[in-house]
């Protein structure tokens, strides 16, 4: 018969035993399992999905840039700046009080080149006219002159002027807005070709000649059939200079002056010809630039203006530097316009 009670203690051990086995076995797999998961080399995380450029947000759009507030803050950065005055007397105080003397006075001059291919200066000029100028400072050097626009009471128009280099022309000359050279060429003129026509006879500075612009060395040739009458007289004012007299003809008298030469064994006595070279210009004597001062006076001595005794002719850009003439004029023009604009809304006309 079977003993009723506790089991026997051999029973318990081998209960005991299975467990503690069962723990082992289920110790020993965890700690293969984490053995083997710390051995394993970490797993690259996916690359993010490049968006789509239809997805993409578009890049910010830059800032606009600041309206000028002035006419030099618009034509600075183009090495410009722009003078407006209105006349109420000598046109130099005008530009003096605008600018200041070291500015104002030379930029009259130049300014005044234009001028007097359109009226006389100072008897046309009248109070309430209108000169305006682009133009950029040079040390050591005058004013150069882009752009001019003169609003005349007395013709009771506008006129303007723009400065373009023709491709392939020695120098940039003035034009007004039909492609037209501002200046007249002299037929028969002493010489070939020249920047610019400094001074006239109508410019109201007293000048008793014409003076062009010109290299030193550039041939200077017999306007008519003449005798020399003399030769480099008067250095300190003249520099070397040539006085002719016309054989037959007016009798006129031609003076050359500020030349760096006189042709080599011209002589008082010698008769030279239209056209034939006798001297060279230059820059010697009472000048501050090279040029050659061409005078003319009458039988009786009167001073004689060059382009009333001469042939005169208008030169047209050739069609072909129209384009890029109307081009730059329009581009010159609209600076003008912006800069008279800002000029009114209240910026200052210039700084001294």
């Amino acid at each position: 018969m079977p003993r009723l009670g506790r089991p026997p203690y051999r029973a318990r051990r081998r209960r005991v035993a299975r467990v503690a086995l069962a723990v082992i076995v289920a110790g020993a797999g965890l700690a293969t399992w984490l053995w083997l998961a710390a051995d394993e080399p970490e797993s690259t995380p996916p690359a993010p999905v490049a968006a789509s450029r239809a997805d993409a947000a578009p890049p910010p759009s830059p800032a606009p840039a600041p309206a000028p507030a002035s006419a030099d803050d618009l034509l600075g950065p183009l090495g410009m700046r722009y003078a407006q005055v209105v006349v109420a007397g000598p046109l130099e105080t005008a530009f003096v009080t605008a600018l200041g003397r070291d500015l104002g006075a030379p930029l009259t001059q130049v300014v005044t080149r234009s001028l007097v291919w359109w009226v006389s200066i100072p008897g046309d000029l009248r109070r309430g006219d209108v000169v305006e100028a682009l133009f950029s400072e040079r040390p050591g050097a005058e004013p150069l002159v882009h752009a001019v626009r003169f609003r005349s009471e007395k013709a009771g128009k506008t006129f303007e002027a723009y400065r373009f280099q023709e491709p392939g022309a020695a120098f940039a000359r003035f034009y007004t807005r039909d492609g037209n050279e501002l200046e007249l060429r002299l037929q028969g003129a002493p010489v070939d070709e020249h920047e610019q026509v400094t001074s006239l006879i109508r410019d109201g500075r007293g000048h008793q000649g014409v003076d062009f612009r010109t290299p030193v060395g550039t041939p200077v040739k017999a306007p008519f059939d003449a005798v020399v009458a003399r030769r480099n007289w008067n250095f300190r004012s003249n520099g070397n200079c040539l006085e002719m007299r016309e054989r037959g003809g007016e009798g006129r008298t031609v003076y050359f002056l500020h030349l760096s030469e006189v042709s080599a064994g011209l002589g008082a006595g010698d008769r030279v010809s239209k056209g034939q070279v006798v001297a060279r210009s230059g820059n010697t004597g009472r000048s501050f630039a090279p040029h050659l001062h061409y005078q003319l006076m009458s039988r009786a001595g009167r001073v004689l203006d060059p382009f009333t005794s001469h042939r005169t002719t208008r030169r047209a850009l050739p069609e072909g530097h129209r384009a890029a003439f109307d081009a730059e004029a329009t581009r010159l023009a609209g600076l003008l316009d912006r800069s008279a604009g800002l000029m009114t809304s209240g910026s200052p006309q210039g700084r001294p």
